[in-house]
């Protein structure tokens, strides 16, 4: 399949930048806003993964954001997904079905907002799908803990995928675990998936330390469960994959 990238394009007020990955034939296909980690304007890192899924027929849109900002990069992320919103058909994308994703830091901020019907002015996604963190913390983007918000009864349930590497060595698959029961417990849509990899490998990386980031993966489990999570996010995003 041949992809269009658009690099590089500016987005809000702060001089943050995202790159945009879509099928070169793409028309009304399903958005993935995806946003990554904790490390300062890392979109480059999420790369791979944001190839494989929009191979799938997916546009996705990856920002830049600093979760070191004054706020902690709430106005970076309230503006990338303004953008989305405002953009979507430029892009050939469907604005009835927009996934947001995070990775780590990013996965927490993006629970945030389905767990706040106030973050992003009422503006709630089809379904968000969390790689990769825990839920009993306030969230980049929202005062709300989302482990304690989804017992409310006056939240109307938006669809929960949970991702997480068994072996991941920074937030315990425990957190998602127990979040999914929470989610199931109170009727909320949960589909979670445990994957053999670790932090940096479901989003397809590795950590260079010498580099102090995440590198695309060479390891083996890395790659598979990388594609894996590509197609669990295409399907999260209202696409025909399995």
């Amino acid at each position: 399949m041949t992809l269009h990238v658009d690099r590089g394009v500016a987005y809000g007020t702060t001089g943050r930048l995202l790159d945009v990955y879509r099928r070169a034939n793409a028309e009304s296909d399903p958005v993935m806003l995806l946003w990554h980690g904790s490390g300062p304007d890392e979109r480059s890192v999420l790369e791979p993964l944001a190839r494989a899924t929009a191979e799938f027929g997916v546009v996705v849109f990856v920002p830049d954001w600093r979760s070191d900002a004054p706020d902690g990069g709430r106005a970076h992320l309230l503006a990338s997904i303004s953008f989305v919103r405002a953009h979507v058909h430029a892009f050939r994308g469907d604005p009835r079905r927009v996934l947001l994703a995070g990775w780590s830091r990013g996965a927490r901020a993006a629970s945030g907002i389905a767990v706040d019907v106030s973050a992003a002015g009422g503006w709630r996604p089809s379904a968000v799908a969390c790689l990769a963190t825990g839920y009993g913390r306030p969230t980049p983007i929202s005062p709300r803990v989302p482990l304690e918000a989804v017992v409310h009864d006056d939240l109307v349930p938006v669809p929960f995928w949970l991702l997480h590497g068994v072996d991941d060595e920074l937030v315990d698959v425990e957190h998602s675990r127990e979040f999914a029961k929470v989610l199931h417990d109170h009727a909320w849509p949960v589909h979670f998936h445990e994957l053999e990899t670790n932090h940096a490998g479901i989003v397809m990386t590795q950590y260079d330390p010498g580099l102090r980031r995440c590198v695309p993966a060479a390891d083996g489990h890395a790659m598979e469960a990388g594609h894996r999570v590509a197609a669990l996010l295409a399907s999260a995003a209202g696409g025909t994959v399995a």
